[in-house]
């Protein structure tokens, strides 16, 4: 078994700084979903927790930075960091602050995080920062619009190197679409989460708010974060060629394979009795519809397609997935 590694904090207790709450909350729930797979699988190995909710559980700057350099030090299939607290920004750049920050500078050095993350051997790594001012992070000090990240890791951070990130009482609204995204949100349709899809869930999630998640990679294929439910069996996807032999195909239908009608249309002897065969069939393109593979050709609905002898068609996602079936990539 490959490893996944991750190191999950959260700290709402600082000792001079202002205490937050819902980070501590927000780690155990991101350490929660990331640890399997929707199918109860193992994923990532017993995530590495550090949580601060008291005096008694402080985090300090020296724990944090170990830590962090621990987790990046392996040759792991992917090193995932997850950081829920106060961020810091001044013309140097930006801070992690742990418990014992007193003036935000002194905190966790963004420029060290990506340094132990651009050197790691780690064939994937993954920043996840929901933190106030975190978009600065990978940018260079002296040339601020340069992005510095090494092949092979993603930074995804809760707001703009100018914002704040918005907290609730019972935890941030950023890490809450985070977990929604792992949870199924943001799966296609084999039931994968990338970053680049929970980016892209969180990004639309967030439209109507001032805060803006920052997105910056320097990858050639996105590794999967989780396994969640896929909305189709994996089986009726693997069909779709079966059905469809080109992806411009429309395939003709006919009343025989709706077995549900009126009693109106029941006694009309001009219609086919349902067919069980093409009922079976016919379940499948509605699965398929329900997901937007497919769509009726000149009808509202898939019943009507059957009904007056219509045909249905690969949308362009259908099409899409055609062509990965097609070429044995699912």
């Amino acid at each position: 078994m490959t490893m996944r590694k991750a190191l999950v904090v959260g700290i709402d207790y600082y000792e001079t700084i202002g205490e937050l709450n819902g980070c501590v909350s927000d780690a155990y729930a991101v350490k929660g979903v990331l640890e399997r797979h929707a199918d109860g699988t193992l994923n990532f190995t017993t995530p590495n927790l550090m949580v601060a909710s008291s005096p008694g559980q402080a985090v300090s700057k020296s724990e944090l930075k170990g830590a962090v350099r621990e987790l990046f030090a392996d040759d792991a299939e992917i090193a995932l960091f997850y950081f829920a607290g106060h961020g810091y920004i001044e013309d140097t750049g930006g801070f992690l602050c742990a418990s014992d920050s007193e003036s935000g500078d002194d905190g966790l050095s963004l420029h060290e995080v990506m340094a132990f993350a651009n050197g790691s051997p780690a064939k994937n790594r993954v920043i996840i920062l929901d933190s106030c001012h975190s978009g600065v992070i990978g940018n260079s000090v002296t040339a601020p619009t340069v992005t510095e990240i090494s092949d092979g890791l993603t930074i995804l951070t809760a707001s703009t190197a100018e914002q704040y990130a918005a907290e609730t009482e019972i935890g941030g609204t950023f890490t809450g679409l985070f977990v929604d995204a792992l949870n199924g949100a943001a799966a296609n349709l084999i039931g994968d989460v990338t970053p680049g899809s929970v980016y892209a869930h969180i990004d639309q999630s967030l439209g109507p708010w001032k805060q803006r998640p920052v997105f910056k990679t320097n990858v050639k294929t996105f590794v999967s974060l989780r396994k969640a439910e896929p909305p189709i069996p994996l089986s009726d996807l693997q069909e779709l060629k079966k059905h469809f032999p080109a992806a411009d195909y429309k395939l003709p239908l006919d009343p025989s394979y709706e077995p549900e009608r009126s009693t109106d249309l029941a006694d009309d002897p001009s219609i086919p009795e349902p067919d069980p065969a093409k009922i079976t069939v016919f379940r499948v393109l509605q699965n398929y519809a329900r997901v937007n593979l497919v769509r009726p050709v000149d009808a509202p609905h898939m019943w009507h397609a059957a009904m007056e002898s219509k045909a249905c068609e690969l949308t362009v996602l259908g099409q899409h997935y055609w062509n990965l079936v097609a070429g044995d990539l699912i």
